[in-house]
């Protein structure tokens, strides 16, 4: 954990994913937080052999880092932003949390909303019919997915000049006198 704010950006396999990336990575290059991408392996169905479930898990995990690194190239590219990755398997929203208990330099969440009559996605559902994504709060910011580019970009620059910089960012505590 650092002492620089971070900005947590959950990563999946949907079209409208890399909108809700470029928009929390030029969040970051004008505040100067760190970028955190959140990808969460599914559990798989056991197969009815060990060696073949193990196998199954070993792909997934190399799809997980196949796909973190190919978005992390792209917001490099577009926002000259380093994305941390960080790889957990589970369940999406538990992970979540979890993450955000160990984190408290995450002080904002960036989701992508799907486009279309089938509804904003399934964490953005579940979030708004739950009370949260843990026990601190934190603010949830949901891009559309029918934004383009240039509209992303116009939005992320004045919400970029409302945060704090990462000069604001708290330092951390003076160890007491001895």
């Amino acid at each position: 954990m650092s002492d620089r704010y971070a900005c947590l950006v959950i990563a999946d396999e949907s079209e409208e994913f890399p909108d809700a990336l470029i928009y929390a990575g030029l969040l970051c290059k004008n505040t100067g937080w760190r970028l955190i991408m959140l990808r969460v392996i599914e559990p798989s169905d056991p197969a009815p052999w060990a060696s073949i479930t193990d196998e199954m898990r070993r792909q997934a995990q190399d799809a997980a880092e196949s796909l973190t690194q190919r978005f992390a190239a792209e917001v490099w590219a577009e926002c000259g932003v380093t994305a941390e990755p960080v790889l957990r398997a589970g369940d999406a929203k538990p992970e979540l949390r979890k993450l955000l208990e160990q984190d408290a330099s995450i002080k904002l969440v960036v989701l992508a909303a799907a486009a279309g009559p089938g509804g904003p996605g399934p964490l953005v559902t579940q979030l708004s019919k739950s009370a949260g994504l843990g026990p601190r709060p934190i603010p949830v910011l949901v891009v559309p997915g029918a934004l383009s580019r240039d509209e992303i970009r116009k939005l992320a620059l004045p919400l970029a000049e409302a945060l704090p910089s990462a000069a604001e960012s708290p330092s951390p505590p003076e160890p007491p006198p001895a």
